[in-house]
């Protein structure tokens, strides 16, 4: 294995890693894509003992990984629609990230399913069935019910102390269940990433990769424009939805999840996710799910999109009209457009298959060969990204007929994931677990603003040692600050002065 070296990533080491890198340099595997299955894929890779350069044209969690339900599911509405090995799959990935990987960014979340008058028996019925498989699925996952606990049902008052929000009239109880629930899906990105800089992987974003082969490619540096060659053993393609852009040999059919950001006071501050069966859908449902930031996001969409690729998509009209209508048939006082904070919207990189609505389509994973030798790792789902990662790697030592060690990052900790220690605020722990007092050593822990409970040592470290580069790096990534605008002004002051502007 490789010597291990000290996680922190930042403006340093970056350019001295960048110019140690040299024209010609050849490594063992190069991995372009910083979002969760690159930064998996970079770790499984260097914990093997490979020698590994990560790239991004932009930043980690730049696109699909920063914009999910942040879930990490086990794989039930798979189950329901026939497709038991990615159900599975989904429940024993979904335990190894919540007892192994990272304890301490994964909870287990309660899922509300209120019974109002329009859960029927057969409704009720179906859903309970699910619930119980899903119990199943757990149990055959090895995951401890101290961990995700049991289904059950819950009385009316319980369901309403739990959502707040939830519809009184007629309200006959309601139905629990658990899944796992990320305090942030860009935080995991960035403690993977992390994880495999200190088993010595070279980690560079605001690097672009160009006429990319399975045996090289040419790297340029965005911010000076300099550029070279570097080559590689294996290639591996983790570009998501921009993966055609690197290899023109793979076909994706993209989709669009979107989400709207609500004040968690609009819903009375709940402690559940509020789950609302899709009028006319057996095993679709819209999810309120309680959030950090005093937030609630309400999702979610399943969209077919066509054309060019955006860097930040955009949700439609109707998405959002369509998830406050839903939610709608579930609550006491409705919500309006005016409760709206802001949106979100994440796209799916699907493999097209020719046929088939987009939410028909499998979430199963592909990884693939291209004619001039580039591994591609395309669909797949968040939760399952350790496995996309290591068949990836299995792929690329194969092909480039490399030495490595067995994978091991199923019991392999990323950063944060040891003991607390000290006294320190909550919120603090819950995006940095065991690194909390690392944290609170960077700078002050006084909020950096009113209502916002991120505090000048977070935006310090995240550019001492989680590689943010500028303002949206810090607001957009290291924080979820700027998914709500107002906010993001607000904090505007303290970005600027953690970056030493």
């Amino acid at each position: 294995m490789n010597q291990q070296s000290n996680s922190a990533l930042n403006a340093d080491r970056r350019s001295r890693e960048l110019s140690a890198l040299g024209d010609g340099t050849a490594v063992d595997v190069l991995v372009i894509g910083g979002g969760i299955t690159g930064v998996g894929t970079a770790l499984d890779a260097a914990s093997r003992g490979l020698r590994v350069v990560l790239v991004d044209k932009h930043d980690l969690a730049f696109g699909t990984s920063r914009w999910s339900s942040k879930l990490a599911h086990g794989g039930l509405r798979y189950l329901a629609s026939g497709n038991v090995g990615i159900a599975r799959e989904s429940a024993v990935e979904r335990g190894i990230l919540m007892t192994s990987t990272a304890p301490h960014l994964v909870r287990a979340m309660p899922q509300l399913v209120p019974l109002l008058p329009s859960v029927g028996a057969f409704e009720k019925t179906l859903v309970r069935t699910g619930f119980l498989a899903g119990d199943v699925l757990r149990a055959t996952a090895r995951t401890s019910t101290k961990v995700l606990p049991r289904s059950r049902r819950v009385s009316a008052d319980r369901a309403a102390e739990l959502a707040p929000a939830v519809r009184r009239d007629g309200l006959r109880g309601g139905l629990l269940a658990y899944d796992g629930q990320l305090i942030d899906d860009a935080r995991l990105v960035v403690a993977i990433a992390r994880t495999a800089a200190q088993h010595g992987a070279t980690v560079l974003t605001r690097v672009g990769a160009y006429d990319v082969t399975g045996s090289s490619a040419r790297l340029r540096d965005e911010q000076t424009g300099e550029e070279l060659t570097i080559r590689a053993r294996a290639v591996v393609n983790a570009a998501g939805v921009w993966a055609g852009q690197v290899d023109p040999d793979i076909r994706l059919k993209p989709s669009r999840g979107t989400h709207l950001v609500l004040p968690a006071q609009a819903l009375g501050n709940p402690t559940a996710a509020l789950t609302v069966p899709i009028p006319g859908e057996t095993n679709r449902f819209v999810f309120a799910l309680p959030a950090q930031l005093g937030r609630v996001y309400l999702g979610l969409t399943d969209e077919a999109i066509e054309g060019e690729i955006p860097d930040v998509p955009q949700a439609a009209d109707f998405e959002i009209d369509f998830l406050l209508d839903t939610v709608n048939t579930a609550l006491g006082t409705p919500l309006t457009r005016a409760d709206v904070l802001a949106t979100y919207s994440g796209l799916r990189p699907l493999l097209d298959t020719g046929e088939g609505e987009t939410a028909d389509l499998s979430r199963n994973h592909a990884v693939l060969r291209s004619s001039n030798g580039v591994i591609s790792v395309v669909g797949g789902k968040l939760t399952t990204y350790r496995k996309m990662a290591q068949d990836a790697v299995d792929a690329a030592v194969r092909a480039g007929g490399l030495t490595a060690g067995p994978c091991v990052t199923t019991k392999l900790p990323v950063v944060g994931a040891g003991p607390v220690t000290g006294d320190l605020p909550a919120s603090l722990v819950a995006r940095y677990g065991g690194e909390s007092a690392q944290v609170a050593a960077a700078g002050e822990l006084a909020p950096i603003a009113e209502g916002i409970d991120v505090t000048h040592a977070e935006l310090a470290f995240a550019v001492s040692h989680e590689g943010a580069l500028d303002v949206d790096d810090l607001l957009d990534r290291r924080t979820r600050i700027g998914l709500v605008p107002a906010d993001r002004e607000r904090a505007m002051a303290a970005a600027e002065a953690a970056l030493g502007r």
